[in-house]
């Protein structure tokens, strides 16, 4: 799918010139063309470079609360939940513990982590499975939370956002945080009314219940704050809660006699070799999309779908950061470039591109996710997974697009 949208990219933008060139008389339109292609190229080094210190920073952290227990911990947490929104896993499988340690990974925002144990609990949930090349009930259940989970600390996002300049980089903090929470909800919800999950159970209630009454409560809080005052209590309250997390890995793992500075260092060597190895994929997206919007056609779309928005009487701001949220069922990697491309054209501060910035915190790469993980069991009937992980990945959208608006519009 990736290989296709990459190359049309680059025909459509062809087209798009060749247009120009021989029916409106531009003679200019291949030099733009082609300049784009430098300067994108030139842009995403830049931008992956420019992100060493603080993959270092936070890689280093993520180990620090690996070897101190705090994912272990937190999947504990969690396991309950599990035996009952997946009945058809035996009590002490160890199918949950490699669920929750996943599923804790990813809300911790411990992708490189998260991954392995994702595909070992579909692995392990695969022998339960008596229809080898059909998705289980608990299989599309872990998949659609895969895509849609809540990520407690979208710390890629604060990355790019700091990186390319942003006033307050956490600003997107609690944003995110709501537009997450809309998109796993609907996820959890689909599925359980596909499967027929039993969500009265006191232990599901007491776990989202729990949940719900803090956003609820934090929602109920911002709603009485002046308009001008959110964006500034957002970044307040999500430099806070970052720096407390902060504080907090540090200080468990030094009570736990981990040896807090060595294991910081050994994370934190990863992080020039991350920003090396996303070279590739910035400049393949970013190219493409530069091309694209260099032909104009880019422009084009958006201004066509602004002009539907405007004739329904709507406000179009939130537009110039669809690309972004279309390309995401798609491809985390071209989301990613959308979105820097994005903070590129209009300024890391404006709306299209704080937008865009939620947007990609929102919800997972589905297509992606259903790849990885069905294809390492050879899962090829999927069932409703991918329909319930594209309607989370939708409620993500819309309700990252109203959040942005409810801040900073």
């Amino acid at each position: 799918m990736l290989n296709y949208l990459w190359l049309g990219f680059f025909v459509a933008a062809f087209i798009a010139g060749l247009g120009q060139w021989l029916l409106g008389g531009d003679r200019e339109i291949f030099t733009r063309l082609m300049q784009a292609t430098f300067d994108m190229g030139r842009l995403s080094v830049e931008i992956a470079l420019g992100l060493v210190g603080v993959l270092c920073f936070w890689l280093g952290l993520l180990r620090i609360a690996e070897r101190s227990g705090l994912a272990q911990a937190l999947a504990r947490l969690l396991a309950p939940l599990f035996r009952r929104l997946m009945p058809g896993v035996p009590a002490g499988d160890p199918a949950l513990a490699s669920i929750t340690m996943n599923l804790a990974a990813n809300m911790m925002g411990l992708d490189n982590a998260a991954t392995p144990m994702g595909i070992r609990a579909m692995e392990q949930l695969q022998k339960l499975n008596p229809l080898k090349d059909t998705a289980s009930n608990a299989q599309i259940l872990f998949l659609v939370l895969n895509t849609s989970a809540v990520t407690l600390f979208p710390v890629t996002i604060l990355l790019y956002r700091a990186q390319q300049g942003a006033a307050d980089p956490a600003a997107v903090f609690i944003p995110i945080l709501l537009a997450t929470s809309a998109s796993t909800l609907v996820g959890l919800l689909s599925v359980a009314l596909v499967q027929r999950i039993r969500l009265r159970d006191p232990v599901i209630l007491a776990y989202f219940g729990g949940f719900g009454l803090l956003l609820a409560g934090l929602m109920a809080w911002l709603s009485g704050l002046p308009a001008d005052q959110m964006a500034e209590i957002s970044g307040l309250l999500g430099n806070f809660i970052l720096f407390t997390a902060i504080i907090a890995i540090l200080v468990v793992a030094a009570w736990r006699r981990v040896p807090v500075y060595e294991a910081f260092v050994d994370g934190a060597k990863e992080g020039f070799a991350v920003a090396v190895r996303i070279i590739p994929y910035l400049v393949a997206m970013l190219v493409a999309i530069g091309v694209l919007r260099a032909s104009g056609l880019l422009d084009a779309v958006t201004g066509a779908i602004a002009a539907v928005v405007h004739a329904l009487g709507l406000d179009s701001g939130f537009v110039e950061a669809l690309p972004t949220a279309l390309m995401k069922p798609f491809s985390g990697s071209g989301a990613r470039a959308m979105m820097l491309e994005t903070m590129q054209a209009h300024g890391v501060d404006s709306f299209p591109a704080t937008l865009a910035a939620i947007v990609q915190g929102s919800t997972e790469t589905t297509f992606y996710v259903l790849a990885v993980y069905f294809g390492a069991v050879g899962i090829r009937k999927v069932r409703h997974a991918l329909a319930c992980g594209l309607l989370a990945d939708l409620a993500g959208i819309v309700a990252a697009i109203l959040v942005a608006y409810w801040f900073f519009g």
